[in-house]
């Protein structure tokens, strides 16, 4: 499968979702709000998906995918599921221990991650109980990321990236089988949390077994855990935890440090921090995912020339998508925020607050995004230990910029800090991927991008100018009944996404008619394949 085809069908199935993702927290607004108890719902709800992208999305993935990848090339497929089976297994024992020791220290954990929370009446209390409700997911969540390296390896993208979309299912339909018999409706929601990561792997097992692909559990934990390949798994996790895991690392020092700043706020920069994650979730994961198994056969292979230009491709794409997004969501950040979270218990100034956040996130998007691009090229060679390297700087360049901005300009001064450490990585990777030899910039690249950076503003400004003619004629819109509303933000995206399409055609950027051939072209040769 090609590169655009694992990145438009991982980023079609993420899409999805994302839409559902926002019917949950349209929801998650109109039931919680923005005060301590969705406060304390959000940090039980962040605590296990941090760790998940730490660990299970970050350094297994970045380590297991690449060894399988090559194993399925070398050993073939049976030896590489074998090696699939007891990795999951050794890796699920441990992980077990580390969720039970959590359970048991959460207070602990909690008074950490939100040092905040202890000047406010039970929000310590009411926090840890959440956490201990929602942490179970980690482990679940994890198997389901083993299970998604299995069939990305295989070629298979759609599944894995349909699986987060019964999260979100389940924490909607929770609303009406739990939250009616719980203490609070957080109680309720944070239950469907870990049911949705039990579902999650009997939904990628059914997809498994259509391959053929059969994960035995191993219960000789300690002598799989001697093999020269699970040896090499660990040691190449290890660092991976810190080199993959550096932008949800950020959003855990944010979350520390946010709730400092006032009740409120965790829950501002959550919204505002989703409405950052459907570009970047579609964009940003579809290519490393997609980019991962093909660098990592192409480079086993010795085909380095085209390991390089695919490595062209995944940051042309990034940038193509990831920079009119950014712009899309700096100028329409209030539109976004008041049309899908204003109602129920979310105000007007909720709406402001978070769509501040929201304009600070969106311009670190498409530095986050080249760097999901290129963190890749450094985990296919096996090298999970130079993105420590620059994960601490990442870190320290965030926590430096959180401590000087927190308390001029609150909970948005922390979205800039995060923005600030996105500048500082990319960098890095970019420098360090140049001195390798490994990769870097063409003039030719360099050139198209300069073009998407002109297209994507030239789409701002008219964007802008079409909203601000707007408000002329009618004052402010976003005080219309919810039909017009609708009606004119859609007409605002349109035009936006028009005007973008139309630069990119002048500029010679992007060829619509060229896009659409090659799609019926390979829709044509694998038809062929399937009758012949």
């Amino acid at each position: 499968m090609s590169l655009f085809k694992s990145i438009a069908t991982f980023g079609g199935f993420t899409l999805l979702s994302r839409i559902t993702g926002f019917g949950r927290d349209m929801i998650l607004a109109n039931f919680l709000g923005a005060g301590a108890v969705s406060d304390a719902f959000f940090v039980a709800f962040k605590l296990p998906n941090c760790f998940r992208s730490l660990f299970a999305e970050g350094a297994f993935t970045s380590a297991f995918v690449p060894m399988l990848s090559q194993k399925l090339v070398s050993d073939g497929k049976q030896k590489s599921m074998n090696f699939a089976a007891e990795a999951i297994s050794v890796l699920a024992f441990y992980l077990a221990l580390f969720v039970l020791l959590m359970e048991i220290f959460m207070p602990q954990v909690v008074a950490v991650l939100a040092p905040g929370f202890a000047e406010s009446g039970g929000k310590v209390e009411l926090a840890t109980t959440l956490s201990r409700i929602t942490f179970p997911f980690l482990l679940f969540v994890s198997i389901v990321s083993f299970q998604s390296g299995i069939l990305n390896s295989l070629g298979k993208f759609a599944a894995p990236a349909s699986a987060p979309v019964i999260l979100n299912i389940m924490m909607i339909i929770s609303v009406f089988i739990f939250v009616p018999f719980s203490i609070t409706p957080a109680h309720g929601i944070a239950i469907g949390v870990s049911v949705a990561g039990l579902l999650e792997i009997l939904w990628l097992s059914w997809f498994l077994h259509k391959e053929n692909v059969y994960l035995k559990p191993r219960l000789n934990i300690v002598k799989i855990s001697k093999e020269a390949d699970i040896k090499t798994l660990f040691k190449r996790i290890t660092p991976g935890i810190l080199g993959a895991g550096v932008y949800q690392l950020n959003m855990f020092v944010d979350t520390v440090l946010v709730s400092l700043v006032g009740t409120g706020a965790i829950s501002w920069l959550y919204y505002a921090n989703r409405m950052q994650q459907l570009p970047l979730g579609v964009v940003g994961a579809a290519i490393g995912v997609a980019l991962l198994p093909i660098l990592s056969k192409q480079l086993k292979a010795d085909e380095i020339d085209e390991a390089r230009k695919t490595q062209d491709k995944a940051v042309e794409y990034g940038a193509l998508l990831s920079l009119p997004a950014a712009v899309g969501l700096i100028v329409l950040a209030e539109p976004i925020i008041n049309i899908l979270f204003q109602h129920g218990r979310f105000n007007d100034t909720d709406t402001v607050m978070t769509a501040r956040a929201l304009i600070a996130y969106a311009v670190g998007l498409p530095l986050y995004v080249l760097v999901k691009a290129l963190a890749p090229n450094f985990f296919a060679r096996g090298d999970t230990k130079t993105p420590v390297k620059y994960s601490i700087v990442v870190l320290l360049t965030n926590l430096a910029f959180c401590l000087i901005l927190m308390k001029p300009f609150g909970h948005v001064g922390i979205a800039c800090a995060t923005t600030i450490a996105a500048f500082v990585s990319l960098y890095q990777y970019i420098h360090g991927l140049k001195k390798r030899g490994h990769w870097q910039f063409s003039i030719p690249l360099t050139q198209k991008i300069g073009k998407i950076i002109f297209c994507s503003a030239i789409m701002g400004g008219v964007m802008y100018g079409a909203e601000f003619a707007i408000n002329i004629r009618l004052g402010d819109w976003l005080n219309c009944p919810l039909l017009p509303k609708l009606i004119i933000f859609a007409f605002l995206g349109i035009l936006g996404v028009a005007s973008f399409l139309v630069m990119t055609k002048l500029t010679g950027v992007l060829n619509i008619a060229d896009i659409l051939k090659s799609l019926l072209k390979r829709k044509g040769k694998n038809n062929a394949e399937q009758k012949a």
